[in-house]
């Protein structure tokens, strides 16, 4: 599927409802009630509750040698050792690479297009895999467009990228039985789990919950009944990523293990930049948000309406994450925040994909 290159230029912005909203002193979290609440002392209510936590309370944190350990186990017993989900970004570029380089596992790479996937990110996953002389699977289909508008349309206050999820999941998890692959790799990082410890280690890293997910999470839910009872081709459409999981357990007759290598390091995938630049020829989009990362072009109006509709976005909840363990500054997570290419001339090719307009992302 080619696709027209989005413009580069700068556009009119769409402006955001409301005041300005007071931002935690410590991370990046918005002020949004009765979620995200911020104290006296400047605080959200997630710090403080991150301050108040024991230490050790959790457990003891990931370690390299529990990834090892892991991998040991699914070694050599099938024809893949691992399928690895690969979009062509940083993290799932340099999570590849570690299963291939560092870990010495024989990977079957899969990547995951609904339609909204750049061709220049789908060409960085073809480099890599040639380079690291790798299988590759890609898997393309518009079967959820109609979903996609009717989020948009609703103005429910779902958020795209988690029902994304839930489809990405559910064919993952369809490829790993076909080729009775044991475990699922990804290039989730740590901001994408509430915990920095064992209890990351799920059957799959997209359940969350803690209270700057509530509202979206529960919006989310509301959608999903409404739509897989109203909208027939979406009938037997998982609700949740418990459906997701269910069903690979008791359909598909899978237990694989969806995990990520970052988990198990001390330090993020920025650390193995440089070395997929230089082996892999990798190479920043030109344009993303937040900055520096790679990601379909839906994110955009992801992103958008969850600003509009929360006055955050996932990445500001990541980002926090990260900003909590120390593992970035609080000045580099609004520098990759920088809301100014979310306009006009960039939403507006998008949502016309989908057969909409820019007065659909507008607040009513």
């Amino acid at each position: 599927m080619s696709q027209e290159p989005l413009p580069q230029t700068a556009g009119p912005r769409l402006l955001l409802p409301g005041p300005p909203r007071r931002m935690c002193r410590r991370c990046v979290m918005r002020e949004s009630p009765p979620d995200i609440r911020l104290h006296a002392s400047g605080l959200c209510n997630i710090c403080a509750g991150w301050d108040r936590e024991p230490a050790g309370a959790t457990g003891r944190d990931l370690l390299e040698t529990d990834f090892t350990s892991l991998i040991k186990k699914v070694r050599g017993k099938q024809r893949y050792d691992c399928l690895v989900m690969c979009s062509g970004g940083k993290d799932s570029t340099a999570a590849l690479y570690m299963i291939v380089r560092r870990y010495r596992l024989n990977p079957l790479v899969f990547t995951f297009n609904h339609g909204f996937v750049p061709d220049e990110h789908v060409a960085t996953v073809r480099r890599t895999v040639r380079a690291l002389g790798v299988d590759w699977l890609t898997w393309e289909s518009s079967e959820m467009h109609e979903m996609f508008r009717e989020i948009v349309r609703s103005r429910s206050g779902t958020v795209i990228c988690p029902v994304c999820s839930l489809w990405y999941m559910s064919t993952t998890y369809e490829v790993a039985a076909r080729y009775d692959i044991p475990l699922i790799v990804s290039g989730w990082t740590k901001g994408q789990t509430t915990s920095s410890t064992r209890s990351a280690m799920t059957a799959c890293a997209c359940k969350q919950d803690s209270p700057e997910h509530r509202s979206m999470a529960a919006a989310t839910a509301a959608f999903m009944r409404h739509v897989t009872r109203t909208l027939p081709a979406y009938r037997d459409f998982p609700e949740n990523m418990e459906a997701v999981l269910t069903r690979a357990r008791k359909k598909l007759k899978t237990r694989a293990m969806a995990v990520s290598p970052h988990w198990f390091l001390p330090t993020d995938s920025a650390e193995f930049i440089e070395t997929v630049k230089d082996e892999l020829g990798w190479s920043y989009p030109e344009r993303s948000y937040p900055r520096r990362t790679t990601n379909c072009d839906l994110n955009f109006v992801s992103t958008w309406l969850a600003l509009r509709d929360y006055g955050y976005s996932h990445y500001h909840i990541e980002l926090s994450n990260l900003v909590r363990r120390a593992m970035i500054t609080r000045d580099e997570a609004l520098a990759a925040l920088d809301e100014g290419v979310l306009d006009e001339a960039l939403l507006g090719p998008i949502v016309a994909r989908l057969g909409l307009g820019l007065d659909d992302l507008r607040p009513r």
